[in-house]
């Protein structure tokens, strides 16, 4: 008995170089595609920080404005400058 010896076409040749660059490249974009998410998640958890930081420096800043703010300073201050508080110099005014 002969063996037969098959001859691949052009056409079959070049599907199978194409077959064979898809099977590379399928896992080695799967890898890419991890990889750029992964320091994605990592860039969004660094703003995360960033922003929860600075959240507290602002409600720091307001309470500090807040303090500022009160009248029992502001007699302080004016105090210190030499002002007398008189609440009948005060008015109202009332829209």
């Amino acid at each position: 008995m002969k063996k037969r010896y098959y001859r691949y076409l052009r056409g079959e040749k070049m599907l199978f170089v194409l077959i064979g660059i898809a099977l590379f490249l399928f896992p080695v974009s799967i890898v890419f595609t991890k990889a750029v998410l992964s320091e994605t998640n990592i860039t969004l958890e660094q703003m995360r920080s960033k922003i929860s930081e600075q959240e507290g420096i602002n409600e720091s800043l307001s309470m500090q404005v807040d303090e500022l703010a009160s009248l029992d300073k502001i007699q302080e201050v004016a105090k210190a400058k030499g002002m007398t508080y008189n609440n009948n110099n005060i008015k109202n005014i009332n829209e």
